[in-house]
């Protein structure tokens, strides 16, 4: 509880192997009822959570609101997006870009000129794997960039097709390729579109992320969604992406 400020990441089996750890024997076969404790004891810990809980990483800061987006059927907010993007680059060993959530809208709003700034300190060509998030009012999509093939990769729930999406995308990586003087990617750049089934889509999007960024792959099902919250949740307050 310390450790993540709440009880949302935590299951009966991390409970049960964490005294298993601590203690001198077996409690699972006690016959104690630790899902009911654990039910006791964060009902009476929710009058009264760890007062000033903060997760500092690089320039994020995650508090308890934050990271309350993670529970149950939440939509996660931008600052738990920008951080686990930041954990990905790092866990790549920045082989991979993660893009701001508002990067896409200000390329919409101000063209190349409103980003350019960006990624000055930022060579995109060398890296092997682009994620941009995609946030269309209250509907979440990702787009990929494969640079050593120049693919231009459009992940979407729903099938449809948002052309002026990936097109904003090409114009801008055509952009930056003739300010940063790279010849070989002023061309030949293709565009899939690949349907997904899973909801809800910005945790799918994240966990798209991750496991594209670290060549896994893409097997999980509807079923996986509230293991997979928790994870996110653990790796934000460990500031790593966990094996």
């Amino acid at each position: 509880y310390m450790k993540y400020g709440s009880f949302i990441p935590l299951s009966e089996t991390d409970v049960l192997e964490y005294l298993k750890k601590n203690g001198n024997s077996d409690l699972s076969k006690r016959g104690l009822d630790i899902k009911g404790e654990m039910t006791r004891y964060r009902s009476g810990l929710a009058s009264a959570p760890i007062a000033g809980f903060m997760v500092t990483y690089n320039k994020h800061n995650l508090g308890l609101e934050d990271l309350g987006t993670l529970e149950e059927q939440n939509w996660l907010n931008d600052q738990i997006i920008n951080m686990y993007g930041e954990l990905i680059m790092e866990a790549t060993q920045q082989k991979v870009h993660f893009f701001n959530s508002f990067f896409h809208k200000q390329l919409v709003a101000k063209g190349y000129d409103g980003v350019k700034r960006w990624t000055k300190k930022v060579d995109l060509f060398s890296k092997w794997l682009l994620l941009i998030p995609i946030h269309l009012e209250i509907h979440w999509s990702l787009v990929t960039v494969t640079m050593a093939t120049k693919t231009i990769s459009y992940y979407d729930s729903q099938g449809i097709v948002f052309r002026h999406t990936t097109d904003n995308i090409m114009k801008y990586l055509l952009s930056e390729a003739r300010e940063k003087e790279q010849a070989a990617f002023q061309k030949g750049w293709k565009i899939t579109i690949i349907k997904v089934k899973l909801n809800p889509v910005v945790i799918l999007m994240l966990d798209y992320c991750r496991r594209l960024s670290v060549k896994q792959p893409l097997l999980f099902s509807q079923e996986d969604m509230p293991r997979i919250r928790k994870r996110i949740y653990k790796e934000l307050c460990d500031c790593r992406l966990n094996d």
